[in-house]
């Protein structure tokens, strides 16, 4: 059984608002104080391989809304889409609509794995979308250059994980970041990643037989 002591119930017991205050203020001041402890330590920048994964949804989500924050700061970037080129996305409108001038967008994938049934073909488009990822974050202008789902193709070996790794540790310019989204991503990939998401999934509408919302998912 958890004690009040534990749970901090009856420590503010009694006292006045302005007690209550007083307390609340003299915490956040030492959590402050610490954090700035932590910052002052803080003083690299560095382009950064962020790997979003796992099988919650928010993975391609999130890294929209990075690309996003990169337009809004005025930083140039590009998208690579490696399963969900024939969607007829929101995020897709959105940037190429109004910010073609800023943010690249290319897709180049079919559709899912069990759409297209062919391997080959599923192969081939990997290929062509790995191509071009590459010639795009070899611009060094581009902030950031997001490879949406492609742990998928590397998860079925469209792409060699190995010459993936290798490219982003030995060709990636320094302040470009690049974002990996795709469920079950590759320890290899995990291994070399600055910073890696999983996202948990805990409930999920699908389930209970509710389709992909417009606006939700895509």
């Amino acid at each position: 059984m958890t004690s009040d002591k534990e749970t901090g119930v009856g420590e503010t017991a009694g006292l006045s608002e302005a007690s209550l205050d007083e307390r609340h203020a003299e915490k956040m001041a030492r959590k402050k104080a610490a954090r700035d402890r932590i910052m002052a330590t803080k003083s690299g920048d560095k382009g950064l391989i962020i790997v979003l994964t796992g099988a919650g949804k928010g993975k391609s989500s999130s890294a929209f809304g990075m690309i996003l924050r990169c337009v809004a700061h005025g930083f140039p970037c590009a998208v690579v889409q490696f399963i969900k080129g024939a969607w007829d996305t929101g995020e897709r409108r959105l940037l190429t609509g109004h910010f073609g001038d800023l943010c690249q967008f290319y897709a180049m994938g079919e559709g899912f794995t069990w759409e297209t049934q062919d391997r080959a073909r599923d192969i081939a488009a990997a290929s062509a979308g790995w191509e071009k990822a590459k010639a795009l974050i070899a611009e060094a202008n581009l902030r950031m250059v997001v490879l949406d789902e492609i742990n998928i193709a590397l998860r079925y070996d469209y792409l060699d994980v190995n010459e993936v790794v290798e490219f982003l540790e030995s060709q990636k310019p320094d302040m470009t970041h690049v974002v990996l989204t795709g469920r079950n991503a590759k320890q290899e990939l995990i291994d070399a990643a600055d910073l890696v998401t999983e996202m948990t999934l805990v409930k999920h509408p699908f389930r209970s037989g509710i389709k992909a919302q417009p606006g939700v998912e895509f």
